[in-house]
């Protein structure tokens, strides 16, 4: 039976392909519409910005349609859209290469700074986790692979920033989506032998940029009753205006960085003290109230400030939590404007 319908689903699929390969533009955004989501995170993998993923996955979208006739049926309509989508993400990184910044000396530090990341990607941006789920109930569920939390967590994307475009691609299609090399050749159109040496040159890079924690990973739930908890007790020591709490969920050597800015502050006493005087100090800005919410498959937190003499909470900021052994490791602090992709209220 399972047989049988994964055959019809071929057939009907070749109905379609062919009915948008003759012309027929409503076939071709239905057929489109079956990998959107997946195009999307593999361009944001390419790119680390959610943004320029939307652009990308859209300049995909009108590549293919114009080219629909090239379509031979030699490989599939997905790995077709992969090497369209891939292109794009390298057309537009050889037009506006992005390299990481040599990080400055944090603005605070309470811990050795010697084993500390000294790159800034200042264009990375966070992806909503409401956008990596289907969008209406019976949509097809997203491709393990595609959405795995490993490899779309924000120390992955920072990581993987550092790779030249070209080698991107190559780990991307080959350790992260898993695709042969003679497929990956394919789709870039070089040899094999090309793949492996970009692989090789690759591998060796990533181990460099990843958190020590992370030089491996391995499948793990999404999101865990820890991390609920965890961006709870996080989420009180801000309403609460309560600097004692969060020292208690932060790790001694923890980071806080907000890009673009090239602010970063380095370990958890020194994140502690550069709170102390926003919540309770003398200069306190004012009431917080903070919504829950998740990105990267991360826990993250929707910060909204009410000043005095303010009637309602504003958006202030966004911070994605990257946690280990029960601690926070590492808060990545976006401003408001990305608020919109999260479906969060405007004010409360």
């Amino acid at each position: 039976m399972v047989r049988d319908r994964a055959r019809r689903g071929q057939v009907e699929q070749a109905e379609v392909v062919a009915a948008a390969q003759a012309g027929d533009e409503a076939a071709f955004g239905l057929l489109f519409e079956e990998y959107r989501r997946e195009l999307r995170v593999h361009c944001y993998r390419m790119l680390g910005s959610f943004e320029d993923a939307e652009d990308q996955v859209q300049e995909t979208f009108l590549r293919a349609w114009r080219r629909r006739e090239t379509f031979q049926g030699r490989s599939t309509f997905r790995a077709w859209l992969y090497r369209i989508a891939t292109n794009a993400c390298l057309d537009l990184l050889d037009r506006h290469p992005r390299r990481p910044r040599p990080r400055q000396e944090p603005v605070a530090a309470s811990v050795d700074a010697a084993s500390a990341p000294t790159t800034q990607i200042y264009w990375i941006r966070p992806y909503p986790d409401r956008l990596l789920e289907p969008a209406a109930p019976g949509d097809a569920e997203p491709d393990a692979t595609v959405v795995a939390k490993e490899t779309i967590e924000l120390a992955f994307l920072t990581a993987i920033q550092h790779l030249p475009p070209r080698q991107r691609a190559v780990l991307i299609l080959r350790d992260v989506l898993g695709w042969s090399g003679q497929e990956t050749a394919d789709l870039l159109e070089v040899s094999v032998a090309t793949v492996k040496s970009a692989l090789q040159r690759a591998r060796p890079t990533m181990r460099a940029h990843l958190p020590g924690r992370r030089s491996e990973w391995a499948p793990s739930a999404d999101p865990s009753a820890d991390e609920r908890a965890l961006l709870q007790r996080y989420i009180d020591a801000i309403e609460q205006a309560d600097p004692d709490i969060l020292a208690a969920v932060l790790r001694e050597d923890a980071v806080q960085t907000m890009p673009p800015e090239p602010i970063w502050i380095l370990g958890g006493e020194a994140i502690v003290e550069g709170w102390r005087w926003a919540m309770v100090g003398p200069e306190a800005w004012g009431d917080w109230r903070v919504l829950p919410t998740w990105a990267n498959r991360q826990p993250a937190a929707a910060a909204y400030l009410r000043r005095p003499g303010e009637p309602v909470f504003s958006p202030s900021w966004l911070s994605v939590l990257r946690v280990e052994d029960g601690l926070v490791a590492e808060i990545t602090t976006f401003g408001e404007d990305v608020f919109p992709l999260f479906g969060l209220p405007a004010t409360l």
